[in-house]
């Protein structure tokens, strides 16, 4: 633009080369405030896409550390179940010993007093035969004891079963 003017210049008279000179410095000012205005809206436009970016990967960090979160309370959740199943056993355990015990003593003193008795009956003068019948009728009846425990037993193991699977 300038070449252009400055050979007006040499072609025309003044005021039109004042004129030419002043639309040029008004089209260069103009071209330098678009330049800067471009520059300006460019670097906002990087920054925008800058933001985005970093705000799109915080948001996928967030999301990942959510997921961690629920993760973590599930596993927290089934090893305070997994505590409790083990606390519930060991009190089951802990009372079935003291079952056992409390049933061995009590089998101690029932057989003190089954001694006991056959020594009354046979001081009493019970014959050999009725001591002999009393002990085969305590065996039916043991016998008796254990066949409906495993008939129990059975019952409960197929119930379980049955709603199990």
């Amino acid at each position: 633009m300038d070449s252009i003017w400055r050979m007006q210049v040499i072609r025309e008279n003044a005021s039109k080369r004042d004129v030419w000179k002043r639309k040029v410095e008004q089209v260069s000012e103009e071209l330098d405030t678009l330049r800067a205005a471009l520059e300006r809206h460019g670097s906002r436009e990087s920054k925008r896409a800058a933001e985005a970016r970093d705000r799109e990967e915080l948001l996928g960090r967030a999301d990942a550390g959510r997921r961690a979160k629920q993760e973590m309370d599930e596993e927290a959740q089934v090893m305070g179940s997994v505590a409790r199943s083990k606390r519930y056993l060991e009190e089951m355990f802990e009372s079935g010993t003291n079952i056992l015990v409390n049933m061995a003593g009590n089998r101690e003193r029932l057989k003190s007093a089954q001694k006991k008795a056959l020594d009354v009956l046979n001081t009493v003068g019970l014959g050999e035969s009725l001591l002999r019948l009393i002990e085969r009728r305590q065996r039916m009846d043991m016998w008796t004891a254990y066949g409906g425990m495993l008939v129990i037993t059975l019952v409960v193991c197929l119930c379980v079963w049955w709603f199990w699977f």
